[in-house]
C-alpha cells in the first residue's frame, strides 16, 4: 500500500508540475497555433526497463529482462490556437520477455508482455523561429492494462518451469517530448517524431503456475506444482515514435511583412495596376487579361527588378476564423492567376512575388457580409 501511495503521489506531482511549467514556458516562447480538431498516429520501438518481480514463498522472485518491442499510439485532439492542445489517446505496447534473473540462475522466457490503455494528455507546441520544425512537450494520465497470457519461463537445467497468465489494470501516467515537421505540400499535415516515458502503478498481479524444484545453498524444496501470484512491482517503458498528425482546420500562415523597396530614381517609381474579379472567383476575363498584358509590357520596358501581385477579397465570407481562412486562400488563388498570366507575357517567374491578404486593406471600407466589387482585386505593383 505504501508503494502504491508513493507512485500515485509521484504521478500527480508529475502532472501538476507539467501544468505549472507549461504556462511559464508559454510566456517566454511563441506558439505554433494548432487549432481545432486533429488526429494523429505513430508507431515505433518500445524499451522496457528491468522489472522487479515478487512471488510467494514457494517460488523465487527476481528481475525480468525484456528485449525491444513495438509501440503504437493514436490520438484525437483539439488545438486551442494559442499553442496549447488536449487529446485523448489509445496506446499499445508489447515486449518479448528474454529471461528472469533468479539470482544464482536464470529462467529463459518465451512470449511477450502486452500493455494497452487510454490517456488524457495536455501538450504545448513551441515556435523556435523556423517554419519547418516545432518542438512540443506534455504529460498525460490514464488507465492501462498489462497482460502476461501465454508467457513461459524455463531454466536451462529444467529445474523450474513457470507459466504466467492474466491481465491486470491500474492507473498510468506519461511524459512526452517531440518535434513536428509541417509538410509544405499538404496544409495541416505534419510529420512527428517523439519520445515517451510511460509507467503503470504497481504492483501488477498475474497468476503463476510453477513446476520443478527450488532451493538455495543449504535447502531444496521439491514439488510437482505450485500456484500463486506473481507481482511486478516496477514497470517503466521508454518509446521512440515516428508518426503523422493532420489538422482539419489549420490556421492560415501568418502574413509576411513586405520589405521596404529600396529608394529608386524618379523615373523608376512604383506603378500599380488593378485587376478586379467576380464574386467568389479567381478567373480572368478578357478585360483583366488586357490589364495584365499592359502591366507586363510596362515591366519589360523599364527593366524593373521585381513585380508584385497582392490578392484581396471583399467581406462577404462569414466574419469568423473559418471565413478568414477562406478569404486568405481565395485571395492567394487570385494572385497566382495573375502570376500565371504575367509569365505568359514574358515576365520571369523568379521576379514575381505573390501575397494573399484576404479582406484586409479594402479599397472601399465596408462592414461584414458586403459584396463590394472594388475590394475583389489584385494589385500589380512594379517596383
Amino acid at each position: 500500500m505504501n508503494l502504491r501511495f508513493r507512485l500515485l503521489m509521484t504521478s500527480l506531482f508529475s502532472l501538476s508540475a507539467s501544468y505549472c511549467v507549461i504556462p511559464f514556458l508559454a510566456s517566454t516562447a511563441k506558439a505554433q497555433p494548432v487549432q481545432g480538431i486533429y488526429v494523429s498516429g505513430a508507431g515505433g520501438v518500445s524499451f522496457n526497463q528491468d522489472q522487479v518481480v515478487r512471488l510467494n514463498k514457494f517460488m523465487p522472485g527476481g528481475r525480468d529482462k525484456y528485449t525491444p518491442g513495438a509501440t503504437a499510439v493514436t490520438s484525437l485532439g483539439y488545438g486551442l490556437g494559442n499553442g496549447f492542445r488536449v487529446e485523448i489517446e489509445g496506446n499499445y505496447r508489447n515486449n518479448p520477455l528474454r529471461y528472469q534473473n533468479l539470482g544464482s540462475y536464470k529462467a529463459w522466457g518465451q512470449g511477450r508482455q502486452q500493455t494497452y490503455g487510454f490517456m488524457a494528455n495536455a501538450l504545448f507546441d513551441m515556435d523556435v523561429g523556423s517554419p519547418y520544425i516545432f518542438p512540443y512537450f506534455g504529460a498525460g494520465i490514464g488507465y492501462g492494462w498489462s497482460s502476461m497470457n501465454g508467457v513461459r519461463l524455463r531454466t536451462t537445467d529444467n529445474r523450474l518451469t513457470e507459466h504466467l497468465g492474466g491481465t491486470f489494470g491500474n492507473f498510468s501516467y506519461q511524459a512526452i517530448g517531440g518535434l513536428s515537421f509541417p509538410t509544405p505540400w499538404v496544409v495541416g499535415l505534419s510529420f512527428t517524431t517523439e519520445y515517451r516515458f510511460w509507467t503503470m502503478l504497481g504492483p501488477q498481479s498475474h497468476t503463476a503456475d510453477v513446476w520443478g524444484t527450488q532451493g538455495g545453498y543449504n535447502t531444496t524444496h521439491a514439488y510437482s506444482q505450485a500456484r500463486g501470484n506473481r507481482d511486478t512491482t516496477t514497470y517503466f517503458n521508454h518509446s521512440i515514435l515516428l508518426g503523422l498528425r493532420y489538422e482539419f482546420n489549420p490556421a492560415p500562415p501568418p502574413t509576411q511583412p513586405v520589405e521596404a523597396a529600396p529608394t529608386v530614381p524618379s523615373s523608376r517609381k512604383s506603378r500599380t495596376y488593378l485587376v478586379f474579379f467576380a464574386w467568389d472567383s479567381y478567373a480572368l476575363n478578357n478585360h483583366a487579361i488586357s490589364i495584365v498584358k499592359e502591366a507586363a509590357q510596362a515591366y519589360n520596358s523599364v527593366r524593373s527588378t521585381r513585380i508584385e501581385a497582392d490578392g484581396y477579397t471583399d467581406t462577404s465570407a462569414a466574419p469568423n476564423e473559418q471565413g478568414k481562412r477562406y478569404n486568405v486562400a481565395l485571395s492567394l488563388k487570385r494572385a497566382r492567376a495573375i502570376k500565371a498570366e504575367l509569365i505568359k507575357n514574358g515576365v520571369p517567374a523568379s521576379n514575381i512575388d505573390i501575397h494573399g491578404y484576404g479582406s484586409e486593406n479594402p479599397l472601399v471600407p465596408t462592414g461584414s457580409n458586403i459584396r463590394e466589387a472594388q475590394n475583389r482585386r489584385v494589385e500589380i505593383i512594379i517596383r
